[in-house]
């Protein structure tokens, strides 16, 4: 099949989508499909053969982040010409009402199935709402919509009405699973060691409310270390934090995936204090793979990541007094962590690319089977061809 796939923020900057486009396109591609992904990425990006840029993004806030999207005329044409050699047999887009290369690439495509995926969840969107009436048109066209998590089909039957089956983000698991522990990152008894991932600048994350559950966790256990990956501004963060609680930080910047998975497969203990604003939790698959037992906040879309809290463990989003108590119960119980580890990588399983990739195949063939017909497909291009 030939799989035409657009990821709306730029390659440029890791996150979850980003990784979510990347992986599945991969995964395809190792099973002898044809796919090609288009999205935003400076010049002087690496990308790989696959990928075609759609030109350098601007920063945009968005869903209480900042996303880095390309729009207008000059992308609208690299767009066009980007699905005419392509000749898809389906257009995946990733967040089409996003004001990006997604929707340019909705508006532009006339003769092939499409399917989408939501990745949002955040119900109170006012740029979903005043987008709607423009894209009404526009989204009758996709035939098939996929939605990460609940919370996330939930936005999509708010704003924009209709349904979404839920296929969650995927996650190469054994990846993970086969991370060796590194020395740098790995605890004893006296030194436990707790691991954040997350942009540093990003308040939703939740690194502040981590910093300030820190010293209640160090008055009780001294030599605890935390461990802090990814990109941003370190010297303001650790400005930010505690004397105490900025001794015991450790920053290592962005880290790659093979870091990223030691760091996981070391930790004692991985914390994800984020705020709001997750329809998933890649992170979390990814620990619970690499072996780290799990706490994070008990927003609704990582409780269900971690199967109720049968995976991992919850803390009340934003309470810095649960926060330290649950890490410091944690830290105490062995037992106990050795028990989520183990419910933790069984739950991974579920989330592998084998599982989710399948699924989303499944989308494809659906939609291209009652799509375009190929012989109107080829009318079609002919006759734009001829104009």
């Amino acid at each position: 099949m030939r799989i035409g796939i657009v990821c709306p923020y730029s390659f440029d900057v890791p996150g979850g989508v980003q990784f979510h486009v990347r992986d599945l396109a991969e995964h395809f591609l190792a099973q002898g499909h044809h796919v090609e992904v288009l999205t935003p990425a400076d010049e002087d990006t690496p990308l790989p053969a696959y990928v075609t840029s759609s030109g350098r993004a601007m920063p945009v806030r968005y869903n209480g982040s900042v996303a880095r999207l390309t729009f207008g005329p000059v992308t609208a044409a690299k767009v066009s010409r980007w699905l005419e050699r392509g000749r898809f047999d389906v257009l995946h887009l990733h967040e089409p009402v996003t004001p990006s290369v997604s929707v340019l690439a909705l508006w532009a495509c006339d003769d092939v199935p499409i399917v989408a995926t939501f990745h949002t969840s955040n119900l109170r969107s006012r740029a979903m709402q005043a987008a709607y009436p423009l894209l009404r048109p526009s989204l009758e066209k996709i035939s098939g919509r996929i939605a990460v998590s609940e919370d996330a089909r939930r936005t999509v039957t708010t704003h924009l009405g209709g349904d979404a089956v839920v296929i969650p983000n995927g996650v190469n698991t054994a990846n993970f699973a086969a991370a060796q522990a590194d020395s740098r990152f790995t605890g004893t008894s006296d030194r436990p060691t707790l691991a954040f991932l997350g942009r540093i600048d990003e308040p939703r994350k939740g690194l502040p409310v981590l910093a300030a559950a820190m010293p209640t966790v160090l008055a009780a256990r001294p030599g605890t270390r935390l461990l802090v990956a990814g990109p941003g501004d370190q010297r303001s963060a650790h400005a930010r934090m505690a004397p105490e609680v900025a001794a015991a930080t450790e920053f290592l910047g962005a880290v790659s995936d093979a870091e990223k998975a030691a760091l996981l497969a070391s930790a004692d203990l991985y914390v994800a204090p984020h705020t709001g604003g997750e329809s998933f939790g890649i992170v979390l698959v990814e620990a619970m793979a690499a072996g780290a037992p799990v706490l994070a906040s008990n927003l609704a879309a990582f409780v269900r990541v971690l199967d109720g809290g049968r995976a991992g463990a919850t803390f009340v989003n934003e309470d810095v007094g649960d926060l330290a108590r649950q890490v410091g119960a944690l830290l105490d119980d062995p037992a106990r962590r050795a028990d989520l580890t183990e419910a933790g990588r069984s739950r991974a399983a579920v989330f592998d690319w084998s599982v989710v990739a399948r699924d989303v195949m499944a989308v494809y063939e659906t939609v291209a089977h009652a799509g375009v017909p190929e012989s109107e497909r080829f009318l079609r291009r002919r006759g734009e061809r001829g104009r």
